[in-house]
């Protein structure tokens, strides 16, 4: 009777120890898998501007359609995005857009990380910002300016709190390793926020 329940303790242990290997290794495989969106949140940074003392938030949202059901499989130098038909993703899409959230009122709670000197109406910062693109190949870095930058919702002519800009990029052929990083200038061409774009 010892022997058997001596035995049957060793089964037991074996198989915990087996199902724990199975588990790690698929986890290995399948923890690191992140399915992507149309949507992909780009952060956000708050400004305070001097001396008026108001803090604008900024918002930025990635639209990329062609990304939606895609994966990304994170396994070291083997990282790679998979489509939904199986196949890898060699190059970044060559159209997207940044929807840019600026805004006077408490939608961040985070405090300030910057400060800019803004003497006009924090209003007025809001309708005149300024959006490039950089696009980083290892060390070289490339200048893209946007197609289009359209203002969406509340029309510029009226008197708002909160502005919203869809910023419009065809960026032609990049390969997926590319950094891309869009940054926001205010009207006198002081850098205020900057967004990633990566894929891998």
């Amino acid at each position: 009777m010892k022997a058997d329940r001596i035995r049957s303790i060793h089964w037991l242990m074996a198989g915990v120890l087996l199902l724990g290997i199975a588990t790690a290794k698929t986890d290995a495989v399948t923890e690191p898998d992140q399915s992507m969106h149309g949507s992909i949140p780009a952060g956000y940074k708050v400004i305070q501007l001097k001396p008026s003392g108001a803090t604008v938030s900024l918002m930025a949202l990635i639209e990329c359609p062609q990304l939606k059901g895609a994966r990304r499989i994170s396994q070291g130098l083997n990282s790679r995005i998979v489509l939904p038909d199986g196949s890898k993703l060699q190059r970044f899409p060559q159209r997207f857009s940044f929807r840019v959230t600026a805004s006077l009122r408490r939608a961040v709670l985070d405090p300030p990380s910057s400060s800019l000197a803004f003497a006009s109406d924090p209003a007025s910062l809001l309708v005149s910002l300024k959006f490039k693109l950089r696009d980083y190949d290892a060390l070289v870095s490339k200048q893209i300016d946007p197609g289009s930058v359209r203002m969406i919702g509340v029309p510029a002519d009226v008197p708002y709190d909160e502005r919203v800009f869809r910023v419009n990029f065809d960026i032609g052929d990049r390969p997926v390793t590319d950094r891309l990083v869009l940054e926001v200038y205010s009207p006198d061409g002081k850098q205020i926020g900057k967004f990633a774009f990566l894929l891998l």
